[in-house]
């Protein structure tokens, strides 16, 4: 039986990521990389499918879960009939990227405490039952687990075989501290030695804590900020700088349905959003590491441009379909790879010269290879301005002309033109300063319906699209122009449900897939810096707050909720959805500062 999503903490050395459940189990790590095949799969099926429980024997055994200040070593606080106890999970930072780590530790608090531990190695999405054997090092026991390339070594109390699984049961007294320590390698190679099990989590703490130290905040919800920005952090390879969607791959936006998605790879739109809040709070640092990353990835003919990535750069990234997985309650099919890698998003670009004139803005100087990039992402824009997409919804139906793809369009020329005007760079500004102007009447004349009095999702329709909200993002026009309120109005009239935003209508067949899904996080978020720069400062309260209490026990969001039960669906923990948050909590912040002070500068992204 598959747990509700929003019971998942995650654990992460940014490389790759596992989601401990509330019960204890390890449901899903991918090895090495976020990217990689499963180790542990039960989230997409059960226990069957690879699994890793660490809990107490008593079934009754109550929990309570937090990170270890701003961090992500994850502490869980258990509480049986026999007494206390407090199992600490981490996976501890190597910024050499030699070592991928999971430590599990129990803590005996009070009382004499049975714990038991199960092992379910399933490497490659669980289509490979790896031989295992049993060793001895310096009189310690340890289990060691090949099958093709991969390899894990696991250390702790001795393992028996069971039933196709691997377990032990063992007491633990007060002030009892018992590590278990597992390690993927190169099955080809030698397992890696043993941790220092407390030097690891003391300094990853230490490394987490570094990281987070004096960012720069509007004011408002620092602490849902902050572990947002950390969650950011978490979904950004520490060795490629590239930044994953979600760490999962699969999780339904419609429970049952076949909208299943594998988000671990790079958009640029998604990476670029990313770059924005973090740059915004301080952390510039991340903003040239990225830069780097899509200088390598992009690299070549700008005609080869991808709207998406590996983690290193990787261009090949084919849709297939998965057996060895059933699926999140039955959700099929279970996808590896993403098919949108081939379509034309033509908003993409534009986020990525938005992204890349904050890193510019923040005081960091262009490289010798930096804006040559981006003038030849403006030449590829400038040869294929006019052609219609699939939007940054991706849909599976016919390309149009998406106005906030249009938008997104006049935006990349707009940053172009500042590039030079504002910065010194060379290019041919009066030529962009014309396309975007063009462009400007353009979405004036068809992305506008003045019947109805909003814009619209695409030329020649009447449908809104809460991407419609990012318009005053990237400064096409102001939060309380006529136009823009007159959109927020029909969104609110038509794109609400239980007070929260979907994306479209999927009734209307624009994504070419059966409708349903529950309301996107983001959207809801992005509606909450409408309602605080336009001077809804009530509605933008109240809207933050209802979105908050949706996030779960260690301040995690998925990338859809159900608005009556509060449960998460799609891909967790979502980049979109927390930076998003980030964006609202900004516009709140920089708000109420205007209204205190009307000379403060404006806040957000």
């Amino acid at each position: 039986m598959s747990r509700p999503i929003e019971d998942y903490a995650l654990i992460s050395n940014s490389r790759t990521a596992a989601l401990v459940g509330s019960d204890g189990s390890i449901d899903w790590l991918c090895l090495p990389r976020y990217d990689s095949g499963s180790t542990f799969g039960a989230l997409l099926g059960d226990e069957s499918h690879g699994q890793w429980v660490l809990r107490p024997v008593d079934p009754d055994a109550t929990v309570e879960r937090h990170y270890d200040a701003d961090s992500f070593t994850l502490i869980s606080h258990w509480t049986t009939t026999d007494g206390e106890v407090e199992v600490t999970d981490v996976m501890p930072i190597d910024d050499d990227g030699e070592r991928i780590d999971v430590v599990r530790c129990v803590r005996g608090l009070r009382g004499h405490v049975p714990m038991r531990q199960e092992l379910r190695i399933r490497f490659d999405y669980a289509t490979a039952l790896p031989w295992v054997r049993q060793v001895q090092e310096n009189g310690r026991p340890a289990l060691v687990a090949y099958a093709g390339p991969d390899a894990l070594i696991v250390r702790g109390p001795r393992l028996h075989a069971q039933d196709h699984a691997h377990v032990s049961e063992f007491r633990v007294r007060p002030g009892e501290f018992l590590p278990i320590q597992l390690s993927w390698f190169p099955s080809h190679r030698e397992a890696p030695e043993p941790l220092d099990v407390e030097d690891a989590i003391a300094s990853t703490s230490a490394w987490w804590a570094e990281w987070s130290r004096d960012p720069d905040f509007a004011g408002a919800y620092d602490e849902q900020v902050l572990r947002s920005l950390l969650t950011l952090r978490a979904l950004t390879h520490q060795g490629t700088g590239g930044i994953v969607a979600a760490v999962t791959t699969s999780l339904p936006e419609q429970f049952g349905g076949e909208r299943n998605w594998d988000y671990r790879y790079v958009w640029l739109r998604d990476a670029a959003l990313t770059l924005q809040a973090l740059v915004a709070h301080g952390y510039v640092a991340e903003g040239e590491h990225w830069r780097d990353w899509l200088l390598r990835a992009i690299a070549g003919d700008p005609n080869d441009l991808q709207i998406m990535y590996g983690l290193a750069g990787e261009r090949y990234l084919p849709e297939r379909e998965l057996t060895s997985l059933p699926g999140y309650e039955g959700a099929a099919p279970v996808r590896v790879g993403n098919a949108a890698v081939d379509q034309y998003q033509a908003d993409a670009i534009g986020h990525v010269m938005v992204a890349l004139h904050a890193v510019r803005a923040s005081g960091v100087d262009d490289t010798e290879f930096s804006w040559p990039l981006q003038r030849s992402l403006m030449g590829y824009l400038e040869r294929n301005w006019e052609r219609p997409d699939q939007g940054m919804w991706e849909v599976r139906g016919p390309a149009r002309h998406f106005t906030h793809s249009r938008v997104m369009i006049w935006a990349a020329l707009d940053r172009a033109v500042k590039a030079v005007r504002d910065f010194g760079l060379k290019g041919p500004a009066d030529r962009w300063e014309k396309l975007r102007d063009t462009l400007k009447d353009e979405i004036d004349r068809n992305g506008y319906d003045a019947a109805r009095g909003s814009f619209v999702q695409y030329y020649g329709g009447t449908e809104i699209d809460a991407s419609l909200l990012l318009l005053t993002e990237v400064g096409f026009c102001e939060a309380d122009d006529p136009r823009m309120l007159g959109t927020v109005a029909l969104i609110e009239k038509e794109l609400m449900s239980g007070g929260l935003v979907h994306r479209y209508r999927t009734q209307r067949g624009v994504d070419g897939l059966p409708p349903g899904e529950f309301p996107f996080v983001a959207c809801s978020f992005w509606l909450v810096r409408q309602y605080a720069q336009s001077g809804r400062m009530d509605d933008a309260r109240k809207l933050m707050d209802r979105m908050l209490g949706f996030c779960n026990g260690v301040g995690l969001l998925a990338e859809e909720v159900d608005p009556d039960t509060g449960r998460h669906a799609g891909n967790f923990p979502q980049a979109f959805s927390h930076l998003a948050l980030v964006w609202a909590a900004d516009a709140i912040g920089s708000a109420e500062r205007a209204d205190r002070d009307p000379e403060a500068a404006s806040g957000g992204v």
